[in-house]
């Protein structure tokens, strides 16, 4: 995929988003599932690994240099331990709204200032680049059907694919098989990492369930 400035978290935030509806960014952001991103990129780059179900930083000092992931990296060191699922939703707004920011200042986003009632300030967010969303989406959608062998798929790009049909992104069901060997290639940097894939996966699924029930 033609986005490598763009973090997983990042690119999670911009599939999710409502193309359809501009305006929409507010109530159609997903905190668990841009927080989901964070977390496996941070396990990606080494900076998070998994001891005994529990995700915990493996430097107290080292960052990942971007702003986003350093936050969630603070956070998780100055806070109690938690298994990886609870730090899908654990304080997650922090992050997307971290993300979103982000991506406004990198032109993905556009900020509009407006007035409730004429009177309480508030701020609406609305797509800026949707001809690069609208790709970054066409791409993702690929590697979740297939032809390209899983084995040629970047870990991100398996990654961010894999969480968003957790997500139910693109209303459509994924092959179990292609789902097996995406969880494969999106943990395949280091040993156990498919497992912290895997977890914050079924979070995401879990938390998608939850939110539609009544």
């Amino acid at each position: 995929m033609p986005h490598g400035p763009l973090s997983l978290p990042a690119r999670l935030c911009l599939l999710a988003w409502d193309a359809a509806r501009p305006a929409a960014g507010r109530t159609a952001l997903r905190p668990g599932l841009v927080r989901a991103g964070a977390l496996v990129e941070l396990a990606q780059r080494g900076l998070l690994t998994d001891v005994d179900g529990i995700a915990t930083p493996v430097d107290l000092d080292v960052s990942a240099g971007d702003p986003v992931l350093d936050g969630l990296l603070d956070l998780v060191r100055e806070s109690c331990p938690h298994p990886w699922r609870t730090w899908v939703t654990l304080r997650a707004r922090v992050t997307s709204d971290a993300v979103r920011e982000q991506l406004v200042a990198e032109g993905y986003l556009r900020a509009e200032k407006r007035r409730v009632l004429g009177v309480f300030p508030s701020v609406e967010y609305a797509l800026e680049r949707a001809a690069a969303v609208a790709a970054l989406r066409e791409e993702t959608r690929r590697v979740l059907r297939g032809p390209l062998p899983a084995a040629g798929i970047s870990e991100r790009d398996a990654a961010v694919a894999l969480l968003a049909a957790a997500a139910d992104l693109f209303g459509e069901s994924t092959p179990e098989q292609r789902t097996r060997e995406l969880t494969e290639r999106a943990g395949a940097a280091t040993p156990g990492q498919g497992s912290i894939v895997r977890e914050v996966s079924r979070a995401v699924t879990a938390g998608r369930a939850g939110a539609a029930s009544p």
